[in-house]
């Protein structure tokens, strides 16, 4: 590979932190290697082990430990990652994408299908995966977590092993939460600019390199984040790509929507906005229990006993006698019913008032209806640090740690995020119309979306 020479006065600090990822391969698999092994103690040592007493805390049992480490400190930070430095955790960390490009170096390197391609699958993997999730506890037990984090990798590693040969096909289209990184990272200020002057004239009449890109991206069109891995092997080709700064609103406001706009912006508001919140909400959600007890009285009173009375194994829905916690049909469907239930009212109400907004500034336009939704990224990711946060709280709360901090860091965050995404759409905005009058009501529109959406999560966190 070609690297761009060290007397270019383009090479700032981030340039030549972009180059030592491209030099350093060999450092950045042994990385990976350590978090793998890492992982996979997690996950198999807690299943291994019995599970929590009511005395159990996070530095005496290896389940609670594994529980806060994976969920209130791994998973809310990875999401706080892409924000802050694009997807460097896809292309330098994470298990199970270095596990998928090493089983597809031994592979069968098939061609890629046309079902895997699918534009849906972001949007399918992540509600299947947060749906089962709730089923079978995945925050509280060990077996849930190997099931749903285990198959994935498992799964991650078959994908590459069929498919692509030095390529991250699951990563590319099946991983759960490709979509919400893909939306999350083009918020990122950092990212690998394509040169496509530097690109068309440097080497010309001489041989290059090509580049192996893993998450299969077409570098030299590739305009933002969303499905760069940061990896850094491109870093210097061509003396055309380098990691630069940018604006945090540029890849929203000026790139805009993908091919894949509606796919995506049905992830963002059923999904990452809509069963998400579900998701969260139901455990401490009064009306739940309301609505429980009004079905059970209905069945109770006209003799129906099986659905209060009949458990499934602890791989459909949640069953461990010894904790006091087994799902019943009731139980189990219930929640299932809820989560769906939440995800298509919010989902609705967001999109019926993305449309409002859209309409009012003119006629119809498909584009731009996609284009404001990428406005309530910024809330939508706030909203899964504080709800997968949430976990580390709960597990905090019996170790006598003071929590008094937590509510004026969940109001800042929300403040903020607010404020981003009606700076995001103001941006956006800008760009359809010049009339300051239909985008102030358009704007305004947008904002009761943002007014939606807090009061999910004032429910959530103070209401209820």
């Amino acid at each position: 590979m070609q690297q761009a020479s060290s007397s270019t006065p383009t090479q700032t600090l981030l340039a030549q932190a972009g180059n030592w990822l491209a030099r350093h391969r060999g450092a950045i698999i042994a990385a990976q290697w350590v978090v793998v092994v890492f992982y996979v103690g997690l996950l198999v040592l807690p299943v291994i082990s019995p599970l929590p007493d009511s005395d159990a805390r996070i530095f005496n049992n290896l389940t609670v430990f594994a529980q806060f480490l994976f969920w209130g400190i791994w998973w809310p930070f990875v999401l706080l990652s892409m924000v802050l430095f694009g997807r460097l955790w896809c292309g330098v960390l994470c298990p199970e994408g270095a596990l998928s490009e090493f089983t597809s170096r031994f592979g069968l390197n098939l061609p890629l299908p046309r079902w895997i391609r699918w534009s849906g699958w972001p949007f399918v993997a992540f509600a299947g995966t947060t749906i089962y999730g709730q089923m079978v506890s995945v925050y509280q037990y060990p077996k849930a977590v190997i099931v749903v984090l285990g198959g994935s990798t498992v799964a991650a590693m078959i994908i590459g092993f069929l498919y692509a040969r030095d390529r991250r096909a699951w990563c590319k289209y099946l991983c759960p939460v490709n979509g919400v990184f893909n939306m999350l990272s083009r918020l990122a200020p950092v990212h690998f600019k394509v040169n496509g002057d530097a690109w068309k004239r440097s080497y010309h009449g001489k041989k290059v390199i090509p580049i192996v890109c893993a998450p299969l991206v077409p570098i030299r069109h590739m305009e933002g984040n969303a499905e760069c891995h940061m990896c850094g092997r491109c870093s210097g080709h061509r003396d055309a790509i380098e990691l630069t700064a940018r604006s945090a609103s540029e890849e929203i406001v000026k790139v805009g929507p993908t091919k894949d706009a509606g796919w995506q912006t049905i992830l963002l508001l059923f999904g990452m906005l809509g069963l998400a919140i579900g998701a969260f909400q139901w455990t401490v959600s009064p009306w739940m229990v309301d609505l429980k007890q009004g079905i059970a009285e209905w069945l109770i009173n006209r003799n129906i006993m099986w659905p209060l009375e009949k458990s499934l194994p602890w791989f459909i829905f949640t069953n461990y006698p010894q904790q006091n916690d087994v799902f019943t049909l009731l139980d189990g469907s219930l929640v299932v019913a809820w989560i769906v239930a939440i995800g298509l009212a919010l989902g609705t109400a967001l999109s019926t008032i993305l449309a409002v907004a859209n309409r009012l500034l003119g006629r119809w336009d498909t584009r731009r209806f996609h284009h404001l939704a990428l406005a309530l990224i910024p809330l939508a990711g706030c909203g899964l640090f504080l709800g997968l946060s949430a976990t580390s709280i709960t597990i905090l709360k019996p170790e006598g740690v003071s929590l008094l901090w937590v509510s004026p860091v969940r109001i800042t965050m929300l403040t903020l995020a607010n404020l981003w995404s009606l700076w995001l759409a103001a941006g956006v905005l800008r760009r359809y119309s010049a009339n300051i009058g239909q985008k102030t009501a358009s704007w305004l529109v947008f904002a009761g979306a943002l007014a939606l959406i807090d009061t999910s999560w004032w429910l959530m966190f103070w209401g209820w």
